[in-house]
């Protein structure tokens, strides 16, 4: 099969023949419609990120057809569209992921590629009004934002909430959940056009996060807000504590700008505030997500679209982050 190989830090995308992977019970071979990137495939060409081996083919996202079944019990499985849940070994607590668990795309091969091995329990049937590579937009991000606002922040209809850096993947998508579950969302971004844009899909307004009184813009506009959505860390992490309402959860994960800089922990437990650390989804959030996803008729929001062999110039976008949205690949 045709599959898109990281050889090594720094190397380029390369499209290679690969041998189709082979089938334990437990297990479906699903060809690949569609994939996306995640900001996570960029860090891994870094160097940057745990557990790295070579040769791997990336892609945590993907929608497309179950083919074949490692077991005949599975077999109703085949023949139909699938979206796969790339949180793999989740374990038995819904709190926390447990020691097996991986992500799809390292160490396991990922998406990129004609097929891909993926356990039959992460198999889900793709929303009946999204196109495969629509589909192929929504697993990590999607989890990472719905986990985050309503597993562990427990977002409510009414309440404030700041999504900070929109533009990429998981943030964009705590943009259209948030104003879905009818909360008044406001934004981050490091361009206005970014901000332009994230108003078009439901946010009241924004503020750039590169002006020195970005704080101040966003307190005159909203007030406070009673959840935070944060994928970067960094130094602008402070100003959070400030723009909280008593009571308000501020929920990250990533640390693209660097670590959290020193708090002023008074200003945490007079405003009892929460500060909520999260990581990917459980099954559980996986599905609830699907369910809010139909209920809503939510499409994911795709900034292009490129066919499998460009994937390296795809991932480039990256580079200065110049995206709003998913990038997808188109694989058959």
């Amino acid at each position: 099969m045709k599959a898109i190989v990281l050889h090594g830090i720094q190397e380029p995308l390369m499209m290679s023949e690969v041998p189709i992977p082979a089938l334990r019970p437990d297990e479906a071979l699903v060809r690949v419609k569609a994939a996306a990137f995640n900001r996570r495939d960029w860090w891994i060409r870094q160097g940057k990120y745990g557990g790295l081996k070579f040769p791997i083919v990336l892609g945590s996202d993907g929608a497309g057809i179950a083919e074949q079944v490692g077991a005949h019990h599975h077999s109703s499985w085949i023949g139909r569209e699938v979206i796969i849940n790339p949180s793999l070994a989740w374990g038995e607590s819904e709190a926390f992921q447990g020691q097996a668990f991986q992500i799809l795309g390292l160490p396991q091969d990922g998406t990129f590629a004609e097929y891909v091995r993926v356990p039959v329990a992460n198999l889900h049937e793709k929303p009946a009004h999204l196109s495969f590579e629509e589909a192929a937009a929504l697993p990590l991000g999607g989890l990472t934002a719905y986990r985050a606002l309503f597993s562990r922040a427990a977002l409510k209809a009414g309440e404030r909430v700041l999504v900070a850096g929109v533009g990429g993947g998981v943030a964009t998508f705590a943009l259209q959940w948030a104003a879905h579950a009818g909360a008044a969302v406001y934004v981050t971004s490091g361009t206005a056009a970014k901000i332009e844009k994230a108003v078009t899909i439901g946010a009241k307004d924004g503020a750039l996060y590169t002006d020195d009184n970005w704080r101040q813009q966003l307190q005159e506009k909203a007030g406070g807000f009673d959840v935070i959505v944060d994928s970067a860390l960094g130094e602008g992490f402070a100003q959070h504590l400030d723009l909280a309402n008593p009571g308000g959860r501020i929920v990250f994960f990533g640390g693209t700008a660097g670590n959290i800089p020193a708090l002023n922990a008074r200003k945490i437990f007079w405003k009892q505030l929460s500060l909520l650390g999260t990581t990917m989804g459980s099954p559980a959030d996986f599905a609830d997500m699907l369910a809010f996803v139909n209920q809503h008729g939510i499409k994911p929001v795709i900034d292009s679209i490129y066919p499998l062999e460009d994937a390296e110039r795809a991932l480039r976008l990256m580079d200065n982050s110049a995206q709003f949205g998913k990038i997808v690949l188109r694989i058959a």
